[in-house]
């Protein structure tokens, strides 16, 4: 008789009679004790996290679930419009906007300093000239490459985005200001030495600095942005079906449509 295959797993488990989540009964000991925004640090992190680090967590979670009519909330809803039985679908065309523009900067930032910070000299710096120091080289170093810095400037605050002194704030309440943030900070302050203009901090680059000085893996940070925007994007589909504004956006591309010869083919 040979052995049945074993699938080893430390998320959940199920029996005809119960269920199990990260070693606990899931209806006695999680539900009505354990949060949303604590469990899903849980599950990815595989340790349960502090009262502090729920804190940040769900801070970050608050800053990210909407931001207006971005071309995420867009898609959700006119793919509402064109499919309006399908909720799952217009959840979907909103999820999958979040890119290099949109949410993704969360994952580009926490990545990009813990890039620098791994490369860094030890021990890191003690003092705020140190790490300024630190970030004018990654500064130097990302436009000589040509490259943009994740995490810098907005296109709608310009004069400063209102998220990143309170979640910096906030980190530093529960100690929790870490490598991260400080060598954010820096770039930020940096920024018009370096590279000849100010450039604020914007909201969804100081949410993968306080993701990363939590401890979790930068290269999950964007799944953490997507998980706050899914709660925005139900707010935007049940505002849309409450008073749509979907079927205005569509006829006024519609109507505004002018056809235009295609280009030339350059020929050689």
């Amino acid at each position: 008789m040979t052995d049945q295959p074993r699938y080893p797993t430390s998320l959940g488990t199920s029996s005809a009679t119960e269920i199990h989540l990260l070693g606990h009964d899931l209806a006695e000991d999680l539900m009505g004790t354990v949060g949303f925004g604590e469990l899903a640090f849980w599950l990815v992190a595989m340790r349960r996290p502090s009262a502090g680090e729920v804190r940040v967590f769900e801070s970050v979670l608050v800053a990210l679930t909407d931001h207006g009519f971005t071309p995420t909330a867009i898609a959700a809803r006119l793919t509402d419009l064109s499919a309006p039985g399908a909720l799952q679908g217009a959840v979907a065309a909103g999820i999958l906007g979040g890119g290099s523009r949109y949410l993704g900067v969360t994952e580009d930032t926490g990545i990009f300093l813990a890039q620098i910070l791994t490369e860094a000299a030890q021990p890191l710096p003690d003092t705020e000239a140190g790490w300024d120091e630190l970030a004018a080289t990654a500064l130097r170093a990302q436009r000589a490459a040509g490259a943009k810095v994740p995490g810098l400037g907005h296109p709608v605050h310009k004069q400063g985005d209102p998220r990143t002194p309170r979640l910096i704030a906030i980190a530093d309440e529960e100690g929790l200001h870490g490598p991260h943030l400080r060598l954010f900070e820096a770039l930020g302050r940096m920024s018009e030495p370096v590279l000849g203009r100010a450039l604020p901090l914007n909201g969804a680059g100081v949410c993968g600095a306080a993701l990363a000085d939590l401890g979790l893996p930068v290269e999950m940070l964007r799944g953490f942005a997507l998980l706050a925007r899914t709660a925005g994007l139900l707010g935007q589909i049940a505002e849309e079906r409450r008073n749509p504004i979907a079927p205005a956006i569509y006829a006024a591309v519609d109507r505004n449509a002018v056809y235009v010869p295609p280009l030339e083919p350059d020929v050689p």
